[in-house]
């Protein structure tokens, strides 16, 4: 007879990915998730991150990918669909813009007319240059996501390899995997329904 792990969990794990670098590593912690999320997870891709990271790749790890690029899916794949089909929201990485948008209410994408259609947890891991993170105007719209009732995850510094410079550079660095898998663990609702 096995006993449940204690360490899993479940739910309807939205991610929002944005036009980053970064979202290329976005499989590994999908993978990682794996580990210990028994729910399900769906990947939101904006136009520009599908750029970085095609669709059918995101494909082999998620549940389900969404681009909001065909319109004959919009009647079953919108902002108030995805509201509905999920309990949480991951946006990661999260851009210099993505986080002004959302602070400012605009809605260019379906990514940002979910989390204003969303009345479920949004958490930002926020990936930029250490240059555009110490910017005032980015650390307002920090601050009003957070007024907002949002989440931002501030992002840890490292060493990562600047290609445009050639060289490494003290910069902020996406989060480890297991540092996501707990910020997803915190702030999936509880009392979510149940995903067999």
């Amino acid at each position: 007879m096995t006993s449940e792990n204690p360490s899993t969990f479940g739910g309807r794990l939205l991610i929002g990915a944005t036009g980053s670098a970064a979202v290329a590593t976005l499989p590994t912690y999908v993978n990682a998730l794996r580990t210990t999320f028994t729910g399900t997870v769906t990947v939101l891709l904006t136009h520009t991150a599908a750029t970085f990271l095609p669709p059918h790749t995101v494909a082999l790890f998620a549940d389900r990918v969404v681009t909001g690029t065909t319109p004959d899916d919009w009647a079953r794949e919108n902002q108030a669909t995805l509201a509905v089909e999920h309990d949480m929201m991951a946006v990661l990485p999260a851009t210099a813009n993505m986080l002004s948008a959302t602070a400012t209410g605009a809605v260019p994408n379906m990514l940002t007319a979910t989390i204003a259609a969303a009345d479920f947890p949004v958490v930002f891991f926020p990936v930029m240059t250490g240059a555009m993170w110490a910017k005032p105007a980015v650390q307002r719209n920090v601050d009003q996501l957070r007024l907002d009732s949002h989440h931002v995850v501030d992002p840890q510094w490292g060493q990562r390899y600047d290609v445009g410079l050639g060289e490494f550079v003290k910069a902020p660095m996406p989060p480890a995997p297991p540092q996501f898998i707990e910020v997803v663990r915190e702030f999936m609702p509880k009392s979510g329904p149940v995903v067999v």
